[in-house]
């Protein structure tokens, strides 16, 4: 029987209705911790019930305020997680925090060992094809039970939409992970999202490059003094104008206060 069995649909779309959230600006960020999460999308694949999920930093909740139809998209998704440690922050700061951090980069793996018991079928979309597909060996190494249904970089126009989208379909994975560009990676799964039909799209930024061996993860001590992002900075010094946002972002949330979740 196929890994999205319906024998326990009302049940699960029952607990699918339950996501705590906090709006942060606007931006509808879940307070579930990483196992409910994964509880969660778990049983969003058992009902194959197309989920859009994004792994929000400040970065994009400063963009959603710039640009009305970024926030729109990201308020029509279906789960957000605080990915970015300046969102945890905020959620705390207003009185509404979050279980903890969920970042993408762990959510898949935690996403990887559950499909290893339940014969998941992936889809990998993004980067380049030589980080794609170090990315996707990595993925078959580390978890051979999880069925690879497709591979493929990230570098298409408009025009070739379409038939990026017919071979998704035609793969019918369970997960679908897309790492592309900043400005097009959630706004083309948002776009494509009831098209491609797959439960569970997930925007993963530069994870593909982490899986890769291209870039490192930051040390645990990064991590627990919440400095993932200057250790990324370390490695990509041409992000730093995209980090700037991040003091704007927390002096923003100090400043608007209890106008930070309307």
């Amino acid at each position: 029987m196929s890994s999205t069995s319906v024998t326990n649909q009302p049940a699960a779309l029952a607990s699918l209705q339950a996501v705590p959230k906090v709006r942060i600006y606007g931006v509808p960020i879940s307070k579930m911790s990483m196992k409910q999460t994964v509880d969660y999308l778990s049983k969003v694949i058992e009902v194959k019930q197309p989920h859009q999920v994004i792994t929000a930093n400040p970065i994009m909740v400063m963009a959603a305020q710039d640009d009305p139809s970024y926030l729109k998209m990201m308020q029509q998704a279906e789960l957000i997680v605080p990915d970015g440690t300046g969102v945890v922050w905020a959620a705390a700061r207003v009185g509404q925090p979050v279980a903890e951090r969920v970042p993408g980069y762990d959510l898949i793996h935690e996403l990887m060992k559950v499909g290893e018991k339940k014969d998941w079928k992936v889809y990998l979309l993004g980067a380049s094809n030589e980080v794609i597909q170090a990315a996707a060996d990595k993925i078959r190494s580390t978890y051979p039970k999880v069925k690879l249904v497709g591979v493929r970089d990230g570098y298409f126009g408009d025009a070739e939409d379409a038939q990026v989208i017919q071979a998704i379909k035609e793969a019918a994975p369970d997960l679908l992970l897309v790492g592309r560009a900043a400005a097009n990676q959630e706004p083309w799964i948002g776009k494509y999202k009831q098209q491609l039909g797959v439960p569970v799209m997930m925007g993963v930024g530069g994870s593909f490059d982490v899986l890769s061996g291209k870039l490192k993860r930051a040390p645990v001590i990064f991590q627990k003094l919440r400095l993932e992002w200057f250790y990324r900075l370390l490695q990509e010094p041409w992000r730093y104008k995209r980090m700037l946002l991040l003091p704007k972002f927390a002096v923003k949330v100090m400043r608007d206060k209890e106008n930070v979740t309307k």
